[in-house]
C-alpha cells in the first residue's frame, strides 16, 4: 500500500494528485449554497428587536412626548401605531417569510412592475449605512474618555477649553465672564474636542484621525457579527440586544432615586390636549379652486384626523397658517416610520429566514408593543436625570431637555458629570448606546447583503463569496464615513440625517408598499398567503389599513411634510448654502425616483411597439394578456411550498374589483 501523500516529492518523484480529490474540491467550490434559516424563533425574536430598538428610543421619543403634549402625545402616537405601525410591519414581516426573498427580490416576485419600491429602500439603507455607524464612532469615543478618575468634559482646564468656559459647579458664583457669552465644559468638549467644527460644509478641514480609529472599531465589530449570515447574527443579538435593556434598568434605578427626578418625570408626562388641537380653526385650501374652507373645532377638542385625511386625498392642502397642531401629529408618525425600521426592507429580509409555518403575526403584535414600551420606559431614565440637572442648576428643565445627539452627546453627559462615581455612569450610559446603535446598524448591513446575495444567488451564494462581499460593503462605507469625520463632517452627517433617510422619504415608500399589497396584487389573496403560513386570518382591521387607512394616513403625512418644509440648520444659527440644500434633496430624491423610473422602466421594455403599449394600457382585453408579466406574481409563488398544492380563493367580490389579480 502506498502511504506517500498525493502531490508530495518522494526520492526527485512527484506523487500525482488524486483527480477525483481535486473534482470534488472544484465542484464543492461551485456549489451554490443553500439558503440559511433561524435555529429558534428567539434568534428572531432578538434580531428584529435589536433592529427596531435603537436610538430613537432614546433620545428621540421622550423629547418629542414632552414637545407635544406630555400625556397627550400617546394619543396620536397610538393612532398611528395602529393604523400605520404594525400593518405594515406586518405586511413586510410577512411578504420576507412567504417569499423567503430579501427586500428586493420578495417585490419582484409579488409583483415586478414595482421591483422598484426594493430599489428604493435598499438606496435608504445604503445611505442609512454610511451615517448611522459615525453615531456609533462618537460613543465609542466618549465610552473610552469615560476611562478616567475625573471626566474631561467636567472642568474647563485643559487644553481645548476657551476663556469663555464656565464650569457647572461654578454656575451661581461670581464670574468675570457674562452669561450671554459663556459656555459650558461639555459643549467645548463635544465642539472643540471631539468634532474640532468648522464654521461651514465649504470648510471640510482635516480628519480626525482619533474619530477615525473609532469608526474603524466600529465597522470591524459590526462586520464580525453578520459575516457568516444568520448563522452568526442568530448568536450576538442574544448579547446586544440584551444587555441594553440591563443597562436600561440600572440607569432607570439611579435616575429615579435622585433629587428632583419627580420633577423631571412630571414634566415628561404631563398631558396638555391643546397641543393637539388649535383653539381657533383649522384652514383646508382647495388647491383648484382656492376655496377655503374653515372647520370650527371648540377649545383643546381634538382635530378631526379622518376629515383631514379625506380633505387632502380629496385634493384638500392644510393651509400652512393654522398648521401648527399638525406638527404634533406629523411627529407621531414619523417616530413610528423611524423607530419600527419600515420602509428599509430589514424586516423582509430578517423574516425571510422564518420557517414557512411560523406564526410571524403575533411575533410582530409583540415585538411592536415591546418597542413602544422600551420608548415609553426610556422617557423615565432620562427626564429623570434631567430633573435632577434642572434642580442642581436651578433652571426650567426646558432648558436641559435635548432630542438627537444633543441628548447623548450634551444634556446626559452634563448630568452625569454632577453624580457620583460620574465616570462609571458615564460609561454604563455610552456602552448602552453603543449596544442600542450596534445591532440596529448590523441589521441594516445584513438586510442589503441579504438583498444583494438573493437577487444574484448564483455569484454570492458560494463558499466565501458572502464573507468577501460583507467585507465591500464594510469598506465604502467606511471610506465615505471619514468625510463626516472631518472638521467639516457634521454639516455632512446632519444633511444625511435630514433628508436621506427622512419621514418624507420612508412614507413615499409606504404609499407604494401597501397600494401595491392591496390594491395590485390583492389584500384578500395575501390574506390567503398569511392564512397558509400561520394557520388563521389575522384580525380583518389590518386588512382595511392596507386597502383604505394606511395609504391616506401616509399620503396626507407626506403633504404636510411637503407643505411644512423647512431648510435644514445647525444648532440654529449656521444657514446651509443653496448647493447644500440641493445636495440634500438629491439624496432625498435618489431613493423616491427609484418606484416610478422602475414602472416607466419597465412598461418601456414590454414587447411591442409603443403605440401597442398605449392601447394596451387602456384595453382591458388586451390589458388581460400584456401586463399579466409586470402585475402578476411569478409562477412560483402560486403553490404552496410544503404541498405544491395551488392557493385557495376566499375572496368577496367587493375585493375583487379593488385588484388586478383577476387578469392573472
Amino acid at each position: 500500500m502506498d502511504y506517500r501523500v498525493p502531490g508530495a516529492v518522494s526520492n526527485g518523484e512527484t506523487v500525482p494528485a488524486r483527480p477525483g480529490v481535486e473534482k470534488e474540491k472544484e465542484e464543492e467550490k461551485d456549489q451554490t449554497l443553500e439558503r440559511g434559516q433561524w435555529n429558534n424563533k428567539l434568534e428572531y425574536i432578538l434580531s428584529v428587536a435589536g433592529e427596531i430598538i435603537g436610538l430613537g428610543n432614546v433620545w428621540r421619543f421622550p423629547y418629542l412626548c414632552y414637545k407635544n403634549g406630555g400625556g397627550a402625545f400617546f394619543i396620536p402616537y397610538l393612532i398611528f401605531l395602529f393604523t400605520c405601525g404594525i400593518p405594515v410591519f406586518f405586511l413586510e414581516t410577512a411578504l420576507g417569510q412567504y417569499t423567503s426573498q430579501g427586500g428586493v427580490t420578495a417585490w419582484r416576485r409579488i409583483c415586478p412592475l414595482f421591483e422598484g419600491i426594493g430599489y428604493a429602500s435598499q438606496v435608504i439603507v445604503v445611505l442609512l449605512n454610511f451615517y448611522y455607524i459615525v453615531v456609533l464612532a462618537w460613543a465609542l469615543f466618549y465610552l473610552f474618555s469615560s476611562f478616567t478618575i475625573d471626566l474631561p468634559w467636567g472642568s474647563c482646564n485643559h487644553e481645548w477649553n476657551t476663556g469663555n468656559c464656565m464650569e457647572l459647579q461654578r454656575a451661581n458664583s461670581t464670574l468675570n465672564v457674562t452669561r450671554e457669552n459663556a459656555t459650558s465644559p461639555v459643549i467645548e468638549f463635544w465642539e472643540r474636542r471631539v468634532l474640532k467644527i468648522s464654521d461651514g460644509i465649504q470648510h471640510v478641514g482635516s480628519l480626525r484621525w482619533e474619530l477615525a480609529l473609532c469608526l474603524l472599531l466600529a465597522w470591524i465589530i459590526c462586520y464580525f457579527c453578520i459575516w457568516k449570515g444568520v448563522k452568526s447574527t442568530g448568536k450576538v443579538v442574544y448579547f446586544t440586544a440584551t444587555f441594553p435593556y440591563l443597562m436600561l434598568v440600572v440607569l432607570l434605578i439611579r435616575g429615579v432615586t435622585l433629587p428632583g427626578a419627580s420633577q423631571g418625570i412630571l414634566f415628561y408626562l404631563y398631558p396638555d390636549l391643546s397641543r393637539l388641537g388649535d383653539p381657533q380653526r383649522w384652514v383646508l385650501l382647495t388647491t383648484p379652486a382656492r376655496i377655503f374652507l374653515l372647520l370650527t373645532v371648540a377649545p383643546g377638542a381634538l382635530p378631526p384626523p379622518i376629515g383631514a385625511v379625506s380633505a387632502l386625498c380629496a385634493g384638500l392642502v392644510f393651509s400652512p397658517v393654522f398648521a401648527s397642531p399638525l406638527q404634533v401629529w406629523m411627529d407621531a408618525g414619523t417616530q413610528i416610520f423611524f423607530s419600527y425600521a419600515i420602509c428599509l426592507g430589514c424586516l423582509t429580509a430578517l423574516g425571510s429566514y422564518n420557517k414557512y409555518h411560523n406564526n410571524c403575526y403575533r411575533d410582530c403584535v409583540a415585538l411592536c408593543f415591546l418597542n413602544s414600551g422600551t420608548s415609553f420606559v426610556a422617557g423615565f431614565a432620562i427626564f429623570s436625570i434631567l430633573g435632577f440637572m434642572a434642580g442642581e442648576q436651578g433652571v426650567p428643565i426646558a432648558e436641559v431637555a435635548e432630542s438627537g445627539p444633543g441628548l447623548a452627546f450634551i444634556a446626559y453627559p452634563r448630568a452625569v458629570v454632577m453624580l457620583p462615581f460620574s465616570p462609571l455612569w458615564a460609561c454604563f450610559f455610552f456602552l448602552m448606546v453603543v449596544l442600542l446603535g450596534l445591532d440596529s446598524q448590523f441589521v441594516c448591513v445584513e438586510s442589503l447583503v441579504t438583498a444583494l446575495v438573493d437577487m444574484y444567488p448564483t455569484i454570492f451564494r458560494k463558499k466565501n463569496r458572502r464573507e468577501t462581499l460583507i467585507l465591500l460593503v464594510s469598506v465604502l462605507s467606511y471610506l465615505v464615513g471619514l468625510v463626516m469625520l472631518t472638521e467639516g463632517g457634521m454639516y455632512v452627517f446632519q444633511l444625511f440625517d435630514y433628508y436621506a433617510a427622512s419621514g418624507m422619504c420612508l412614507l413615499f415608500v409606504a404609499i407604494f408598499e401597501t397600494l401595491c399589497i392591496a390594491w395590485v396584487y390583492g389584500a384578500e389573496r395575501f390574506y390567503d398567503n398569511i392564512e397558509d403560513m400561520i394557520g388563521y386570518r389575522p384580525w380583518p382591521i389590518i386588512k382595511y389599513c392596507w386597502l383604505f387607512i394606511t395609504p391616506a394616513v401616509c399620503m396626507a403625512t407626506f403633504l404636510f411634510s411637503l407643505i411644512k418644509y423647512t431648510p435644514l440648520t445647525y444648532n440654529k444659527k449656521y444657514v446651509y448654502p443653496w448647493w447644500g440644500d440641493t445636495l440634500g434633496w438629491l439624496l432625498a430624491l435618489s431613493s423616491m425616483v427609484c418606484i416610478p423610473l422602475w414602472i416607466v422602466y419597465k412598461l418601456s421594455t414590454i414587447k411591442g411597439s409603443l403605440r401597442e403599449v398605449r392601447l394596451m394600457l387602456w384595453d382591458q382585453g388586451c390589458a388581460a394578456v400584456r401586463l399579466r408579466q409586470l402585475t402578476c406574481p411569478l409562477e412560483d409563488l402560486s403553490s404552496r411550498p410544503s404541498t405544491g398544492l395551488p392557493l385557495p380563493s376566499t375572496r368577496s367580490s367587493l375585493l375583487m374589483l379593488t385588484e388586478l389579480e383577476s387578469h392573472c
